[in-house]
């Protein structure tokens, strides 16, 4: 059936990026999250200049219920004024939801679907327009479906009240440096993910088929869920302990 919300036999624009920051207004762990300062500037700004001065996004969309978040956008340079609908703002509101959403107002909009999609959440205000990139011409080299940002995972974690063997036997415990590359396990950023447009609204999952990972270093992977979050931020960024 037909999406009332798309036009019928629309096409698909190569080489073409369309970025989602999804950025509502309220939030439970900081109140007013995205407008908080982070080194200098509102957090949810550095996502909106990681994207708009990348050289592969075409298009960046400021996904959000407040009218205090989209008059920063516009300040930037956005012209879309609309505001995210009520019933896509809310605090279980899955980001799918709010991707499929941007993505049907746009190709209602222009006619046409871009090639891939972009998403870009607030809470990591290290990446920028390099790492966007970077990201972007692994997708296209590796010719994935969908990516992922993500940085090596140097730790060990335990579950209380379970001793795994390898970690409590110190004679049989791993070194961080011996670990093999096969045997290396990445964490999840948050930060970057990129996906083809026509999957994405076929499985409605950001992540699906040939998945690539995009390294990052882990200075500036950091995702700020809590006021710790945003003060250990602060002290890095501002004190320019980020690496490439």
């Amino acid at each position: 059936m037909q999406n009332k919300n798309i036009p019928a036999n629309f096409t698909f624009e190569l080489n073409d990026y369309l970025a989602i920051i999804p950025a509502r207004g309220g939030s439970k762990g900081i109140k007013n999250k995205n407008l908080k300062a982070c080194a200098g500037r509102p957090l949810v700004e550095w996502s909106l200049r990681s994207a708009l001065d990348s050289n592969f996004v075409n298009h960046t969309v400021l996904s959000t219920d407040s009218e205090e978040i989209l008059e920063l956008g516009i300040k930037l340079g956005l012209s879309d004024k609309e505001l995210r609908p009520s019933k896509i703002s809310g605090d279980h509101t899955p980001t799918e939801d709010v991707m499929i959403y941007e993505v049907e107002r746009f190709i209602k909009r222009e006619g046409y679907a871009p090639e891939a999609v972009v998403l870009l959440q607030p809470t990591s205000p290290a990446r920028n327009a390099h790492h966007v990139d970077g990201a972007i011409e692994l997708f296209r080299k590796e010719k994935a479906d969908s990516l992922l940002s993500v940085c090596r995972n140097h730790h060990f974690f335990w579950k209380k009240g379970r001793f795994p063997v390898p970690l409590y036997d110190f004679k049989n415990r791993p070194r961080r440096q011996d670990l093999l590359p096969d045997n290396q396990w990445y964490r999840e950023t948050g930060a970057i993910y990129v996906c083809k447009t026509e999957g994405f609204l076929t499985e409605k999952n950001r992540l699906f088929g040939n998945i690539s990972m995009f390294e990052m270093s882990e200075s500036v992977s950091f995702d700020i869920d809590s006021l710790d979050d945003l003060i250990s931020a602060n002290a890095v960024m501002a004190n320019h302990l980020l690496d490439d």
